[in-house]
């Protein structure tokens, strides 16, 4: 009867280090098998226990230049060292046209880029409980320093800012919960309106007909 589009959604997902943004993407893919994450092209070495084309590609500086000069990343940046991200925009068409679900997740920076570029893009925004959970997350890692921790916490709030630039807000207290409300916003995306591409009730005199008749050998 209903005939809905089958390219798949472009989900962007950002929040502040620490909201959980990545263990949550991560369970969602595991929960729904029909989606991906985005690889992003990089400049920056591998590291131990990455892999390339799963983790990042990994080209040179000359190589990202050059496909940003032939416009072929839908966001990229370069950090203050020098390296380029960038996310490949020929990875997330061609997934799309084979019906997948993207994940893009990246800073507030790269989804305002995207949004200028994909209309139809959803965006996600992945909120700590509180600013107090926040610093605790941080600290618990142990893998940065003290000053490291001060300048994420410095750009947390700034990001935190930034969420009423997306079309969800999503507050991880509690994974289980925060992964239901995500798996539902796709639920619902996929039944919205404009996702329609044909409706075939039939013929509503011959519809009418068939009732008529069945009422009567009743």
């Amino acid at each position: 009867m209903i005939k809905s589009k089958e390219n798949g959604l472009l989900i962007v997902v950002s929040g502040p280090s620490g909201s959980g943004k990545s263990t949550l993407d991560n369970m969602l893919i595991k929960k729904r098998k029909n989606m991906v994450m985005s690889v992003s092209d990089t400049t920056r070495k591998i590291r131990p226990g990455e892999k390339e084309g799963i983790d990042y590609n990994y080209i040179t500086t000359e190589e990202f230049e050059k496909n940003i000069k032939n416009d072929k990343y839908l966001e990229y940046a370069s950090v203050y060292t020098g390296t380029y991200y960038g996310t490949p925009e020929n990875f997330v068409n061609k997934m799309l046209e084979k019906g997948k679900d993207v994940i893009l997740e990246i800073d507030i920076e790269g989804a305002r880029k995207v949004k200028e570029k994909r209309k139809d893009a959803i965006f996600i925004f992945i909120m700590p409980p509180s600013m107090k959970i926040l610093k605790e997350r941080l600290v618990s890692r142990k893998t940065e320093t003290k000053d490291q921790v001060i300048e994420r916490f410095k750009t947390a709030y700034k990001e935190i800012n930034e969420f009423n630039k997306y079309n969800y807000v999503i507050v991880n207290d509690n994974l289980d919960e925060a992964l239901l409300k995500m798996d539902a916003i796709i639920t619902s995306e996929k039944c919205r309106v404009d996702r329609i591409e044909e409706l075939d009730v039939g013929n509503a005199e011959e519809i009418i007909h068939e009732i008529l008749v069945d009422f009567n050998e009743k």
